[in-house]
Parts: C-alpha cells; structure tokens; sequence
C-alpha cells in the first residue's frame, strides 16, 4: 500500500562540541614547558535539504530522531580537535518545518536544493593554551564542549501546484486529472477513491503548462478535521487558481457550492479568496432537468462551466480560462 505521509513530529540535534585539552609540554631539557592544550572542535549542524525526488514524509515514520556527530577533544601539541560531520537530512520540496516547543515556523523549503540549518552543532570548548595570560603562564583551565541544540519538530508537507481541484468525494476530480495531464491516479465510481493528493503537469495548446492537484474529497465539518479534512486543505494552501467541481447528479448544485466555499473560508479566509472557477462536472450523465442557465443566472457568474472528463465537452474552455487566470495573476 503506497502510504502518503504530510505530517511528522521529529526531534533534531546538532552535535556536542568537542572538550578542550589540558596539558603542558614535555620536552627534553624543558622540565616546565608552557601549556599547549588544543580547542575542542566543533559539533555537526542538522541540515535540511528540500530533495525533488521525494515525494512524501514516510521515511520519518521509521525514524524519528536525527544526531549530528559530535567534535572530538582536543588533544596536547596545540592540536585542535576534528569537527563534528554535518547530518544532512532530505525531505520533499513543499516541507514546513514548525518548532513544536517555540510554536513557530522555522522553515519552508520551497525550492529544490534549499538548504536550511535547522540545528546547530555546539561550540568546541577552548583548550589550556587560550588561558595562557602574562600573569598566569601554567593556566590549568580548560573549557567543556557546548550542548548542540536540540529541537522537537512537526513537519508537514505542503503540496506545490498552480490548480487545486476541490470537491466532494466522487466528483470527478481523479478523472479530470487523468484526462488533462499524464497522471493516472486511482478512479472508480465510489466516494473517497483518492486517498492521497495527486499531482499532474498540463500541457495547453500555446505551450504553456502549469501543476495540477487532485485533493481527496472534502465532506462538510472538513475544516475542523472530519474526514482527514483538515489535512488535505492544507494542500491548496500554495495554490494559485481553484476549481471548484460539483457533479451535475447532485440534488442541490447550489448547496453543495455553499459547504464547500464555506469550508474553504473557514479553514483559511486567504484560501476562499484565491480566484475560482466553478465546474459542472459527469456533464455526460447529466439529467434531462438539469437548468444550466438558471445555475448561471443564481450564480451571477460567468465562470461556470459544463464539463465531461470522459466525452471532452467544456475541457479546452475550462483550459483556457485556468490560463487566463494563472497569467492574470503573476502580472
């Protein structure tokens, strides 16, 4: 079972640094030879890698603690102690990273490649040597290495699309995807079928292309957690553009419109106000009563459109209204 895991609680820690060293030097004919005991050396960062290859947080299920290595001590001779390797962890683009004890974000790595030092390593405690002062010429001091920081994360995957389909379960939203881009997520004709967001690249007839993503059905009460509601909506946090399908077999096309743009609203008010595109979806199953103009006319809204995934009718319309809307906004 291909499990999608958006959300994770972690603990870090950057490596201790090293102790400083203690000691004098002995040489021949030197029966008191100055002090020359070496710096600890530092310990490792935790570092986070966003890593395009990656698609969800599984690997963090298995594994939840993550130790940068330590510095080594110090040794005599003045010889500064090897520092700790920093741990490189890699997680998907899109991952947020929350400090569970601070309840602040300390990190959204965004961009492939984006580097973020999420834990420091601790300093390497200075050696006898760096006390050696006119006055005092034999210091027997010395430092102990500091504490690397430690932190307990939550780490939630944020998906990263320009379109975000929305709709109840079984809208068609799996078979719009399917048709528009080279996706193939799990379809069939029962509610809840995507359990896991999907993603697909669309390609338009004037070469321009943009991120599509089928997010699992929303159910009413999904913005306070019902039916892993909660969780998807996070999904469309980052998109640009949403289009909103409801089946043309629905009882009520206008209340269902109502739930989820309220959903919406009540997850985030930013959400519900991101451009929308409202889509008459099965448009080939449709019954002989359905009044489209009168949708239309209740909606004062021209962005009401009457598709079918499966015969094509209103897809290359709907397209082009998606494209308007995404340029629209990066001017």
């Amino acid at each position: 079972m291909n499990l999608f895991i958006d959300h994770v609680k972690v603990m870090v820690k950057g490596g201790n640094g090293g102790k400083g060293c203690l000691s004098f030097r002995r040489e021949k004919y030197v029966p008191r030879g100055g002090p020359d005991g070496g710096d600890g050396g530092n310990g490792g960062d935790v570092i986070f890698v966003a890593d395009v290859n990656l698609q969800t947080l599984l690997d963090f299920r298995y594994r939840h603690e993550f130790k940068a290595d330590r510095g080594q001590h110090g040794k005599g001779s003045d010889k500064t102690g090897r520092a700790g390797k920093d741990l490189i962890v890699r997680v998907p683009v899109g991952t947020v990273v929350n400090d569970l004890v601070a309840d602040k974000q300390i990190a959204d790595l965004l961009v492939a490649g984006q580097e973020v030092v999420i834990a420091r390593g601790g300093l390497g405690g200075r050696g006898n040597a760096r006390f050696t002062t006119p006055t005092q010429k034999a210091p027997r001091i010395f430092e102990e290495g500091r504490e690397g920081e430690e932190k307990n994360l939550l780490l939630e995957l944020k998906l990263i699309a320009d379109v975000g389909l929305v709709g109840f379960p079984n809208a068609g939203k799996s078979t719009l995807l399917s048709r528009v881009s080279a996706a193939r997520p799990k379809i069939a004709d029962y509610p809840f079928t995507t359990l896991k967001p999907n993603l697909g690249l669309v390609k338009v007839a004037d070469q321009y292309q943009f991120v599509m993503a089928d997010i699992p059905g929303l159910i009413e009460g999904a913005h306070s957690g019902r039916g892993l509601g909660h969780q998807f909506l996070n999904h469309i946090q980052r998109t640009r553009v949403l289009v909103v399908l409801i089946s043309c077999e629905s009882e009520d096309i206008l209340a269902d419109l109502r739930v989820l743009q309220s959903e919406l609203e009540a997850f985030s008010p930013e959400l519900a106000l991101k451009p929308q595109i409202v889509a008459i979806s099965k448009m080939d199953l449709s019954p002989d009563d359905l009044d489209i103009r009168a949708l239309k006319n209740e909606l004062g809204d021209t962005s009401l459109f009457e598709i079918s995934s499966v015969s094509g009718k209103g897809m290359p319309e709907l397209l082009q209204k998606v494209v308007h809307l995404l340029k629209k906004d990066q001017e």
